[in-house]
């Protein structure tokens, strides 16, 4: 009889933390990041430092601007340990990948070019792990979008390209495309890149979102935005 019970609380724990998981999730999707981080790094497991570090860092964009970079430090330190925990996790690379790039905006010119490598180097591995993690090439689009933007020097030292702006996106969109925040985000890589050149396909990207129901508080939030820039831009 002992060994029955023991065998259905071992069969059980997968399923409890994975609930656990869930719950966590849920937390950040209606908005709730403080306890998200705080559920999500308590559970001690790849899965849930990567969903810290994605929590830290969609949080971030709610705090003033002066509590930011530690936020994404912060981030940073949950990713590398999710990957630490389970070096196969793909979600965790691409959770690093995003907190070194909002480090980057905090950063001098020569670091946050070093950070873009970076960036480069964990979103590579995250789609090697997972190439349908739609979210890395959202991010891959908006690497090179910004880049290129900003100039001969970051095209040239990272290796930044306005052509692989579109086909990062376009893969996002076919893995996700009822993702409101795919379209917003393509819209700011085209805008990024080349405001004037690139004016027309980015309304059509925003008027493209502005049509979607968001399913999370941080869609909702993107889709604020994405109303916002599409009147500044008509």
């Amino acid at each position: 009889m002992r060994t029955f019970v023991l065998t259905a609380l071992l069969a059980a724990a997968p399923l409890a933390s994975a609930a656990s998981v869930q719950e966590a999730q849920t937390l950040l999707d209606t908005g709730h990041w403080q306890e998200a981080v705080s559920m999500a790094a308590g559970l001690n497991s790849s899965a849930g430092y990567a969903l810290a570090a994605e929590a830290t860092t969609l949080g971030a964009t709610t705090v003033a601007d002066t509590a930011k970079k530690a936020m994404f430090q912060r981030a940073q330190g949950y990713a590398n340990q999710a990957i630490k925990l389970d070096a196969n996790n793909a979600r965790a690379y691409f959770e690093l990948a995003r907190a070194d790039g909002r480090l980057a905006q905090f950063s001098g010119i020569l670091q946050s070019l070093g950070l873009a490598g970076d960036v480069k180097t964990a979103l590579n591995k995250a789609l090697a792990l997972d190439p349908k993690l739609a979210g890395a090439y959202v991010a891959l689009g908006l690497w090179n979008g910004e880049l290129v933007g900003k100039g001969f020097i970051a095209r040239q030292a990272t290796g930044a390209d306005a052509n692989q702006i579109v086909p990062n996106f376009e893969k996002a969109i076919s893995l996700e495309p009822t993702v409101l925040t795919h379209h917003y985000e393509y819209a700011n890589a085209l805008l990024a890149a080349n405001s004037k050149r690139n004016r027309a396909a980015a309304i059509a990207q925003l008027q493209l979102a502005v049509a979607l129901k968001p399913t999370t508080y941080w869609e909702e939030q993107d889709l604020k935005n994405a109303q916002a820039k599409l009147a500044s831009l008509r």
